[in-house]
């Protein structure tokens, strides 16, 4: 076998292991770990065989051969494989850790429910995170990337009857989208500058970048820029860095191989990774190191005054990783890999082992607590010490300033188009989409100072639906509409753009038609059951209905143009006619995307995610529910008063 094919077994074991999981019987807690164990043993094993005989033959820098899923003259999509000593480094610590998970996990989480449910995920994390780590293209890590978006999802949301988690799981997803906006229109700029598909090895050849740079210098800094979005995001770097503590709402296990030591060091391995194609841009590097600075300098004072064990440690491996960014901006490649591998054993361990601490402490704190008094000094430097220990407290709000900056001015935007409902689409949308069809179909000729403008209208239509589907409360109905809807107009923006065959049309709505029908049967057949069709709050039917909660989760990814979807493919295929010159077309599209992902997941938390308490509540009128406050704050009141 040669050391190339050998990657394969890197993604085949987990995969494997994945599906047999899936079809294990929940009540056989013994095999179900088994499975998950011997999955992450053999692929260690094979590892560590692979790396001795890619010792042997020199530590050579390996690719390999390409699979092209879909190939025209003006587009490719393939998958491709790459692996040296950065991907080296990740994969054994990769597989290190899961094996140390999966062995912890089955006697931690005995008898949990969802005990098979979080085997399922973590396989499934293990499996996206392969896929990135040995990615050879953009679009091969973005597969593993949106794999471990959802994985993360999942595992934050592992206690999903309850409230506090499904709200945390639904906003750590949400940044990840953000960040998912650089890395489409980064792929989407990169097929521009290389007029093609461009694998990992090709930015190895440092005279090949330094040609298509030459005369591409702004489009060179946008890519970098859009990749630094990228890895900021993932690895929760200022000003991303409030989702973490969120993110911690998930079992231990979970916690330690996700926030503390694996997924979120991704950013760094993303920024090393395409080292190469920004190393000579010194204006990305100042940004770099100084995300990293400020990152470090924020997330020390925050987890020297957090009151949570998790939190503290989350805070702890974001200030390494802040210093890691520092590391790789300037050049310091071994460093940074050192760095990792450390960090990420280190904060694994002190999740692990964080619920006996905690126990320790609070019985020490218990018998043997003794109150020091402090004396206040007044002065310049120490208001400025009390006042960075309240912002420090406040974690520096940076939850309320991405609230302010991305999703309040998205969401007002959404509320101004309230006056949208079934009528609205079916009278002024639907026909008005049909005329623009029409003229397309019949080749009728546009002005075409009028026609440059029609893609962009038509691009921000569909952008107008994700945004009223994102703020809509009243019908989960009419939002799961006009995300069906906004697909329709996009493909339309494109068309009007640059003609493109209809076969290209079929692949990218066929995955559309589907899931967005079949979400949509769910959605009423859940109305009719229920009565329910709002998204006021979280109805928590996953707990009566589980395997249709599966079953709307399976349309939401589909619809959302995951990689279970051919929509996945039909995305790339539409930004390949968005030219190199119409970066707001390109960004309107991107956000409509990443947009939609968002709703679909919010959509699927409210209905099927929560607590009984939320389910009761949304079962009442208004008039109902202001009686039941009004009984909560007498039987409150009264209580207080007995107590005095």
């Amino acid at each position: 076998m040669e050391l190339s094919a050998w990657i394969q077994l890197m993604i085949g074991i987990p995969l494997i292991g994945f599906i047999v999981s899936l079809l294990v019987p929940e009540k056989k807690e013994n095999l179900l770990s088994k499975v998950a164990f011997y999955t992450a043993g053999f692929n260690l094993l094979s590892i560590f065989i692979f790396l001795i005989f890619w010792g042997i033959n020199g530590f050579q820098t390996l690719n390999l051969e390409e699979y092209v899923l879909y190939k025209n003259p003006n587009f490719e999509f393939l998958i491709d494989f790459f692996f040296d000593r950065i991907g080296a480094v990740y994969i054994v610590v990769g597989s290190l850790l899961t094996f140390l998970i999966t062995f912890y996990s089955r006697y931690y989480l005995h008898r949990e429910p969802g005990y098979k449910r979080f085997f399922n995920t973590i396989l499934f994390f293990y499996l996206g995170f392969n896929i990135t780590v040995l990615a050879g293209n953009f679009e091969t890590l973005f597969i593993g990337w949106e794999v471990l978006g959802i994985s993360s999802f999942l595992l934050v949301a592992f206690y999903r009857n309850n409230y506090l988690p499904t709200r945390n799981a639904v906003r750590v997803f949400s940044i990840y989208r953000i960040g998912d906006v650089g890395m489409i229109l980064a792929m989407w700029a990169s097929h521009h500058l290389w007029h093609g598909n461009v694998t990992f090895l090709n930015l190895e050849n440092t005279e090949l970048v330094h040609e298509h740079l030459a005369g591409h210098a702004g489009l060179g800094l946008f890519i970098s820029l859009m990749l630094l979005l990228a890895a900021a995001a993932k690895s929760a770097q200022f000003p991303f860095s409030s989702w973490l503590p969120r993110a911690m709402e998930g079992p231990t296990p979970s916690s330690a191989i996700f926030y503390g030591s694996l997924s979120v060091h991704l950013g760094v391995f993303l920024l090393l990774r395409t080292f190469p194609f920004w190393e000579d841009q010194i204006t990305v590097r100042v940004i770099i190191a100084l995300i990293g600075l400020t990152t470090a300098i924020l997330s020390t004072m925050i987890a020297r005054v957090q009151t949570s064990v998790k939190t503290q440690i989350g805070y702890s491996s974001l200030t390494q990783i802040g210093i890691m960014f520092i590391e790789v901006a300037a050049g310091l490649e071994t460093l940074a890999l050192i760095h990792f591998a450390g960090n990420a054993f280190l904060r694994t361990y002190q999740l692990l082992v964080s619920p006996s601490i905690v126990s320790y402490l609070i019985r020490e704190q218990f018998y043997g607590f003794n109150p020091q008094k402090k004396n206040i000094k007044s002065g310049f430097t120490s208001r400025l010490i009390l006042s960075c220990y309240m912002w420090s407290l406040k974690e520096w709000n940076l939850d309320k300033l991405i609230n302010r900056i991305v999703f309040r001015p998205l969401k007002n935007l959404g509320h101004r188009l309230d006056f949208l409902s079934y009528k609205s689409v079916l009278y002024y949308f639907i026909p008005s989409y049909i005329l623009g069809l029409s003229l397309l179909v019949a080749e009728i000729k546009i002005p075409e100072n009028i026609r440059i403008y029609l893609p962009t209208i038509f691009g921000f239509i569909a952008l107008l639906m994700v945004l009223k589907a994102f703020s809509e409360r009243n019908s989960a109905r009419l939002s799961w509409i006009l995300l069906i809807l906004n697909h329709f107009w996009m493909v339309l923006a494109i068309a009007e753009n640059e003609l493109f065959a209809w076969p290209q049309v079929a692949i990218y709505l066929s995955g559309v038609i589907f899931f967005g029908v079949s979400g949509l049967l769910i959605i009423d057949w859940l109305k009719r059951l229920t009565g329910q069709h709002g998204l006021h709050h979280y109805k928590g039917y996953v707990a009566k209905y589980p395997i249709v909660a599966f079953l709307f989760l399976v349309s939401a990814l589909g619809l959302m143009g995951f990689p279970l979807s051919p929509t996945f493919l039909g995305e790339d295929l539409l930004f390949s006619h968005i030219h190199e010159d119409q970066i707001i077309l390109a960004s309107i599209a991107a956000l409509t995307f990443v947009m939609e992902g968002i709703v679909t997941i919010r959509i699927l938390a409210r209905l099927f995610m929560g607590s009984q308490i939320d389910q009761e509540i949304s079962a009442l009128s208004s008039a109902e529910l202001a009686i039941k406050k009004k009984q909560i704050f007498n039987s409150n009141d009264l209580a207080t008063k007995a107590i005095k």
